[in-house]
């Protein structure tokens, strides 16, 4: 452990899924964070090689893959992040083993931690009804139809699912996933 990092997370293994057209901070700032406290951070996605962020309003940075979503199980990780973009969780939604990974994530009881528009793959997997959430304002009628109670917040946590609206809610969503990998949020 150096001055400026900490342990807390060591030995907790997270997966943040993505694809091309991730809202840069919504995968680079969780990333960043549980590096920091210690977790071992996995980019896991569609293809091998990198994929490419969006930022704000233009294309970003490129982020390397760690792992293709046919060679990860749930069983190998302690939490799933899923972050938002208009582009990302549009390709992930249609993408069936992404789609069951992300479902048997919310039936294993693991953490699972979506921000902005990354609770479209969580629709998709037929995981909302019936949870307190928020999301990026447009989703708030999706996430309706599909069961879920929605609110304007800067995160929701209900049970095993935490959700947050944007960018500048990273703060306040990292905290919350830490809590869980630790076992300290309600």
């Amino acid at each position: 452990m150096s001055l400026f990092s900490s342990d807390k997370l060591k030995g907790k293994r997270v997966a943040i899924v993505a694809t091309d057209g991730f809202e840069q901070l919504e995968l680079t700032e969780p990333q960043k964070f549980l590096k920091h406290e210690g977790a071992e951070v996995d980019i896991v996605s569609l293809k091998s090689g990198s994929i490419k962020g969006w930022d704000k309003t233009d294309w970003g940075d490129k982020v390397d893959v760690d792992k293709v979503i046919d060679d990860v199980k749930v069983s190998q990780y302690d939490a799933l992040v899923l972050p938002g973009g208009q582009i990302n969780p549009d390709k992930l939604r249609l993408e069936p083993k992404v789609v069951n990974f992300v479902r048997e994530f919310m039936q294993s009881g693991k953490p699972v931690a979506a921000i902005c528009h990354g609770p479209w793959t969580l629709i998709e997997a037929d995981q909302v009804r019936g949870k307190h959430m928020t999301s990026w304002p447009s989703l708030k009628t999706d996430l309706r139809n599909a069961g879920a109670q929605w609110q304007d917040s800067e995160v929701v946590v209900d049970g095993n699912l935490i959700t947050s609206r944007k960018p500048e809610d990273l703060d306040a969503f990292n905290k919350k996933i830490e809590e869980k990998l630790l076992g300290t949020a309600s």
